[in-house]
C-alpha cells in the first residue's frame, strides 16, 4: 500500500480508519496515563485501580470495533447467502426513483451483470423475507456490539474492580456474559428500528452505536456523580469523534489550503496528465441522472475509477461495471464531481506541476493535522475537562464510581 493510499484511508472521515488510528494509537494510551495521574493526586491505590479500569474499558471497546463488528457482519452474510439471498443487495433500492431502484437496475443491468441481477430479482420476488433478514443483519452488527460495550463489559469490569478492592479475584463466567447479552436483546425491539438502521450510512450507524453504548455505560455506572461525569464525557466524545473531524476541522483546513481532492488522485500520473491535457471525460453536470448514467456508460473512465476507489460507488469484482445491488449516494457523488471540476480549472496554469505538488503536501498536512488535533482534543483536552467537571461536582480527584464502591464497602482508598 502506498503512502497516498494510507493517507486516503485515514483521511476518510466517513470510515472507521481515522477512529482506529485515534483510539488505539493515541487516545487510549493518553487516557490511561491521565487517569492514573489525576487519581494519584489523592490516592496511589485508587490511581492503580482507576488506570486498570480505564485500560480494560478502552481496549475492550477497541477490540469490538476491530474484530467483533467485522466478524458479526461476515457471519450474517453467510446466513443471508444460506437463505438464498445476496447480502450485497441494499434494501434502500426498494425505493425507486428516476436514477436507481431494484426494478430500474434489473432492467438496466440484465445483460451486463446477470449474476448480480439474479440477486436483485430474488430480493424483489421475496421482498418481505429479504427485508427481515437484511434488517436482522444490521440489528446484529449494531445491537450486539452495543450490548457488549454498553452493558456487558462495564458490568464485568465494575465487578472486577469491586473484587480487587476486596482483594478477591473476579469470577464472571462465560454463561453470565451470555445471560447479559440475552437480557439486553430481550429488551430491544428489532423490527422498525432495525429496518430504519439498514438505510443508514456506516458513519451514521457508528454514531448510533456509540450513542447506544454510551447510554448503557452511563446507566451502568455506580453512583449519581459517576453517571453525570460519564454523560459529560460521552457527549464530548460523540462530538469530537463524529462531528468535529469531518464537519468542522476538515472543511476548515481544506478551505485554508485550497485542497479538496483525495491523495490517491493527486498521486496518480494518468489522472494528472488527463487534467493537464484537458482530456479528462466527466459527467455533464452534478445532476444525479447525469452522474449515474456517466458511471454506467463509462466504466473504464478515470472518474468512475476514482469514484470507486474513494467509496462513492461500488464496482463488481474485477470489472468496471457498477454493482447494481449497491445504493449510490448521489449527493456524495455530486460533491466528488464538483471537486474534480474545480481542480480541472488549474489545467492552464503554467506551474501546474508545482500546484499539484503543493496540493498533495497540503492534503497530507491536512489529514495528519486533523488526526493530531482531534486526537489532542479527545486524548488530552476532554479528559482534563472531565476531571475539572468531576472536581466541581464531587470536590475530589478520585474516580467517583470506584470511590463510591469503596465507600459502600467501608474500604479505605488512601
Amino acid at each position: 500500500m502506498t503512502i497516498a493510499n494510507i493517507m486516503s484511508a485515514i483521511g476518510n472521515n466517513s470510515s472507521i480508519y481515522p477512529l482506529l488510528v485515534r483510539d488505539c494509537g493515541i487516545e487510549n494510551v493518553a487516557k490511561v496515563a491521565l487517569t492514573y495521574k489525576e487519581n494519584n493526586k489523592e490516592s496511589a491505590k485508587m490511581a492503580r485501580l482507576a488506570a486498570r479500569e480505564r485500560f480494560l474499558q478502552e481496549y475492550s471497546n477497541s477490540a469490538v470495533w476491530l474484530g467483533g463488528i467485522p466478524v458479526i457482519s461476515k457471519l450474517a452474510d453467510v446466513l443471508i447467502r444460506k437463505a438464498g439471498f445476496g447480502p450485497e443487495v441494499n434494501i434502500a433500492l426498494f425505493k425507486e426513483d428516476a436514477v436507481q431502484g431494484i426494478a430500474r437496475n434489473i432492467e438496466k443491468f440484465k445483460t451486463k451483470a446477470p449474476e448480480a441481477v439474479a440477486d436483485l430479482v430474488k430480493a424483489q420476488s421475496k421482498r418481505g423475507a429479504f427485508e427481515r433478514i437484511a434488517a436482522g443483519k444490521f440489528a446484529a452488527t449494531t445491537f450486539i456490539p452495543m450490548a457488549l460495550m454498553g452493558w456487558v463489559f462495564p458490568k464485568i469490569i465494575f465487578d472486577s474492580t469491586a473484587k480487587k478492592l476486596c482483594g478477591q479475584k473476579t469470577i464472571q463466567t462465560p454463561q453470565q456474559v451470555k445471560n447479559e447479552i440475552a437480557n439486553f436483546k430481550g429488551n430491544i425491539s428489532f423490527g422498525g428500528a432495525a429496518s430504519w438502521l439498514a438505510n443508514r450510512s456506516n458513519l451514521q450507524r457508528m454514531f448510533i452505536m456509540d450513542g447506544g453504548y454510551a447510554a448503557g455505560c452511563t446507566s451502568m455506572e455506580r453512583t449519581k456523580e459517576a453517571r453525570m461525569e460519564l454523560g459529560f464525557k460521552y457527549l464530548g466524545m460523540m462530538f469530537l469523534n463524529f462531528i468535529a473531524p469531518g464537519f468542522v476541522i476538515e472543511p476548515l483546513l481544506n478551505k485554508m489550503t485550497g485542497t479538496y481532492l483525495d491523495p490517491v488522485m493527486l498521486a496518480d500520473k494518468e489522472f494528472l496528465q488527463a487534467v493537464k491535457s484537458k482530456s479528462l471525460p466527466l459527467p455533464k453536470s452534478a445532476d444525479a441522472k447525469d452522474l449515474v448514467d456517466f458511471v454506467d456508460d463509462n466504466g473504464s473512465s478515470l472518474f468512475t475509477k476514482f469514484a470507486a476507489k474513494t467509496g462513492k460507488i461500488t464496482l463488481l469484482k474485477d470489472t468496471d461495471i457498477r454493482d447494481p445491488r449497491a445504493f449510490v449516494d448521489t449527493k456524495k457523488l455530486g460533491k466528488f464531481y464538483d471537486k474534480i471540476a474545480e481542480f480541472t480549472k488549474t489545467a492552464d496554469a503554467p506551474d501546474f506541476d508545482k500546484i499539484v505538488k503543493r496540493m498533495k503536501g497540503a492534503k497530507y498536512f491536512n489529514i495528519l493535522a486533523n488526526i493530531g488535533l482531534s486526537s489532542f482534543l479527545l486524548a488530552y483536552c476532554l479528559p482534563k475537562a472531565q476531571f475539572a467537571f468531576r472536581k466541581a461536582v464531587t470536590g475530589s480527584c478520585l474516580e467517583p464510581g470506584i470511590a463510591g464502591t469503596a465507600e459502600k464497602k467501608g474500604i479505605a482508598v488512601a
